[in-house]
């Protein structure tokens, strides 16, 4: 790519991650109900994802060559139902209905209601598994299908996701690459608290992964990411991705209360006006 365009499209996403943010905050005040915290810390990554890495076609959801996405915390799903609102998967009017019992874009994602959404995710420890299903599936159709996973830190203290992991590298899945939304906090406190997870990436290593690790901000880095898992062709990649719970919002920034507290309509407009002088 060269390094006007590259610039460009830095920029372009850069500007875009902004206004989804903004659609976040929008949605969870609306809804006083959701999850600020780890949206936010998600949203570079899955904006990333939509608009520079993966192929799929809004117009059609279903198109068998598309690559897929899983977001195994789908507690995050603000962070997925505004960039897929940013892609036309369905009217942008419809976020403001987040958590509503009639509306398509429930708490946790349920990929029967809305178009875009791969899988049903929210219990944790699931996503990881449901991913590899889809790699394989890819390969034995014969298929260019990439598949991508987004684990939350405090997801991958579950027993599952390691099973997943070494079933991922028997099977050398060079189509499948996780992210480790890694912003250190979870519902009850500081991952390093609750279960360190350190060193990381030497135990994805270990369990046969072609591991990076990643600015979970910094949209060149994500994309350097992703170009490097599409160059391992062996192994699954996890891309571990240094970030902010809160981001963007400087009073929920680091702080593991913010995991699943919506804003209240003061803090709502106090957190939109920072971010959009950023």
């Amino acid at each position: 790519m060269a390094e006007d365009t590259r610039s460009a499209l830095t920029a372009r996403l850069t500007a875009l991650a902004r206004e989804l943010r903004v659609d976040i905050i929008e949605m969870l005040a609306a809804a006083q109900s959701g999850h600020p915290g780890g949206s936010l810390s998600a949203i570079d990554v899955i904006t990333t994802l939509f608009h520079a890495e993966m192929r799929h076609r809004p117009a059609e959801p279903a198109w068998p060559d598309r690559d897929r996405f899983v977001l195994s915390k789908g507690h995050a799903v603000p962070a997925l139902y505004a960039t897929l609102a940013s892609c036309d998967y369905f009217p942008r009017a419809e976020l403001a209905g987040l958590r509503k019992p009639d509306s398509r874009l429930q708490g946790h994602p349920a990929n029967f209601l809305c178009p875009g959404v791969e899988a049903s995710t929210g219990s944790l420890g699931q996503g990881l598994s449901v991913a590899i299903g889809m790699a394989l599936a890819a390969r034995l159709d014969r298929r260019e299908t990439r598949v991508y996973c987004l684990c939350g830190d405090g997801e991958i203290e579950e027993g599952q996701v390691w099973e997943a992991a070494m079933a991922a590298a028997k099977y050398r899945l060079g189509n499948l690459c996780a992210v480790l939304d890694y912003n250190k906090g979870q519902i009850d406190g500081l991952v390093a608290d609750v279960m360190p997870l350190e060193p990381v990436e030497d135990k994805w290593r270990a369990f046969g992964w072609h591991v990076r690790r990643i600015d979970g901000h910094d949209f060149e880095q994500i994309q350097d990411g992703f170009a490097a898992a599409r160059k391992t062709p062996d192994q699954p990649t996890m891309l571990v991705a240094d970030t902010i719970k809160g981001k963007g919002v400087s009073f929920m920034e680091g702080l593991a209360k913010w995991h699943g507290v919506a804003p209240t309509r003061d803090e709502a407009a106090r957190a939109i006006a920072e971010i959009r002088r950023s």
